[in-house]
C-alpha cells in the first residue's frame, strides 16, 4: 500500500512539473495576433500554429491524470482499518486520568516581559 502510494505521489508531481513547463511556454492569445500583421516571431518548432493543438491537448491530458492522481491520493489517505476509533478520542486515552506529570524542571514558564507591544520598547 505505501509503495502505491509513493507511485501515485511521483506520478502526480512530474505529471505538475510537466503541466508546469507546457503552460510557460504556451503562447497567449494576444500573440497570434501580434504575429498576423508581423510583429514578433510567428515561425517555431511546430510552426505558426502547429503548436496550439498538440500542446493544448497534451496539458489537457497532463491535467487529467493530475487530477486522477489527487482523487487517488485523497482516497488512500482516507483509508484506515475499520477498527480505529475517532480521531479525538485516542490522545484523551494516552493521557492519565490525573494529568500528564511534568518535572518542576520541565515546567514551562511564562516570559516576563511580553513579546510584543510595550514591553519592546527600551526606557532609560
Amino acid at each position: 500500500m505505501n509503495a502505491i502510494v509513493n507511485v501515485v505521489l511521483a506520478v502526480q508531481m512530474l505529471t505538475a512539473l510537466a503541466m508546469i513547463g507546457l503552460i510557460l511556454i504556451q503562447h497567449g492569445k494576444g500573440a497570434d495576433m501580434g504575429a498576423a500583421f508581423g510583429s514578433g516571431s510567428s515561425g517555431s518548432l511546430f510552426g505558426a500554429s502547429g503548436s496550439a493543438n498538440f500542446m493544448s491537448r497534451t496539458t489537457a491530458v497532463l491535467a487529467a491524470v493530475f487530477f486522477v492522481a489527487t482523487l487517488a491520493l485523497a482516497y488512500f489517505g482516507n483509508a484506515r482499518p475499520a477498527s480505529s476509533g475517532s480521531v479525538l478520542e485516542s490522545p484523551a486515552a494516552a493521557v492519565p486520568a490525573g494529568g500528564p506529570s511534568v518535572p518542576a524542571s520541565d515546567a514551562v514558564v511564562a516570559p516576563a516581559v511580553p513579546a510584543s507591544g510595550a514591553g519592546q520598547i527600551p526606557t532609560k
